[in-house]
């Protein structure tokens, strides 16, 4: 790519900025002129980085409704400041009602999770993931198309993410408070837009395993 299409690109996001710009300016429900002051939203999205995937969009949410943290394959790692960061603030300072662990078919992180092939730096965030594979290796290897077993894998994954963030101190202290918190494992279908609930949702901590339970 030449400087010149660099600069293109360049002036292209400025160009888009301008025309959100010109929508805000030209609404007239206050919404924006609310969210220059704050924000109260009822949902964390916990997603992929992959940019086929907005939250706001796939949830039919407007700006300022939807907290969002989003990595390689959606991952909640106990280690991951940055996350657990985004965690706490949403849970014990914008009270969020329900956090929504999001991965998506297709997803090219879970794919590479799936083979030998070195990526990269990345390969040390992919083995969270072999993790998850490791658990559940039997009936992953169990499937022959490719793509059937990665996407089983996002599944499995998506499941696995939503037990790590039920076992943290922050969202067992917020039920152990009595707050209203709801935690859901969602897998999305790219072509289609629908957004598949896995039937993983945790209210308390009362289904987890007792040494994950903190009293």
């Amino acid at each position: 790519m030449s400087l010149k299409e660099l600069e293109i690109g360049f002036n292209n996001i400025i160009e888009g900025n301008k025309d959100w710009m010109d929508f805000v300016q030209k609404d007239t429900t206050g919404r924006f002129q609310q969210l220059a002051n704050g924000q109260n939203p009822e949902i964390l999205w916990i997603g992929c980085a992959d940019s086929r995937v907005p939250a706001n969009e796939l949830t039919g949410r407007k700006p300022g409704e939807v907290f969002v943290h989003r990595n390689i394959a959606n991952m909640c790692v106990h280690s991951d400041m940055s996350m657990l960061a985004v965690l706490d603030y949403a849970v014990n300072v914008l009270k969020v009602k329900h956090i929504i662990v999001a991965g998506h078919y297709g997803c090219g992180g879970v794919a590479a999770s799936l083979s030998s092939q070195q990526y990269g730096i990345i390969d040390n965030w992919l083995c969270h993931i072999k993790d998850v594979y490791r658990l559940h290796a039997e009936e992953i290897d169990a499937i022959e198309d490719q793509t059937e077993k990665t996407n089983k894998l996002v599944e499995l994954n998506v499941k696995e993410q939503v037990l790590n963030l039920c076992s943290t101190s922050i969202v067992q202290n917020s039920w152990k408070n009595g707050a209203d918190l709801a935690i859901h494992g969602m897998v999305i279908n790219i072509g289609t837009g629908q957004l598949i609930d896995l039937d993983t949702t945790f209210t308390s901590n009362e289904s987890l395993g007792k040494v994950f339970k903190y009293m």
